[in-house]
């Protein structure tokens, strides 16, 4: 709930502010370091069945004023609360990705994800599997500044499958993929 909470605050601050965030001319041959932006998210969860902390770290690089490529590295920990076992994973993976300014702070994303997820399947055992997905959707850009600001990303992971046995799972829960970050530079 707190998810949704803070995503729709962020939607409506942004169609508020409206920004002319991808709509600013580019000189005919800027310079590399004006084009390169640095960002990235964090994120957090607890429950009673697992806490994880997981950060982002993204960079990339304006190809035109509406159109940038980059790429972004994770790093996700968890520790499993189960009642018969307490046990920690480490997730990590990088998504190379795309994004199109097509109206304001609106912007098309999509992203390939190589993610390598371990998963607990006893007390004292885990497994760890490669997962590759392809994911497209939108997002919102809330300016602060020139040249910084947050962002929202919603999107659906073609990739995703529902675990059909005890020995398969998915990094995922649902093919629905929401994120929230910053960005300095974009």
């Amino acid at each position: 709930m707190k998810k949704i909470m803070l995503a729709a605050s962020l939607i409506l601050m942004g169609t508020v502010a409206f920004a002319q965030w991808g709509d600013e001319e580019m000189s005919e041959k800027p310079p590399l370091r004006e084009r390169i932006f640095t960002g990235g998210g964090f994120g957090l969860s607890f429950s009673s069945y697992y806490s994880y902390v997981s950060i982002s770290p993204l960079i990339g690089v304006k190809i035109t004023p509406k159109l940038a490529a980059g790429a972004q590295v994770q790093y996700r920990y968890t520790k499993y609360k189960q009642t018969s076992y307490n046990i920690s994973t480490n997730d990590y993976g990088i998504s190379p990705f795309l994004r199109y300014n097509f109206y304001g702070p609106l912007f098309l994303h999509t992203e390939y994800e190589y993610l390598n997820y371990e998963y607990p399947i006893s007390q004292s055992e885990t497994v760890r599997r490669g997962f590759n997905s392809f994911m497209a959707g939108g997002g919102l850009f809330q300016p602060i500044g020139r040249h910084a600001g947050f962002y929202l990303v919603a999107l659906y992971n073609f990739s995703y499958h529902e675990p059909t046995n005890p020995n398969d799972f998915s990094p995922y829960s649902s093919p629905l993929v929401l994120r929230v970050g910053v960005t300095a530079g974009f």
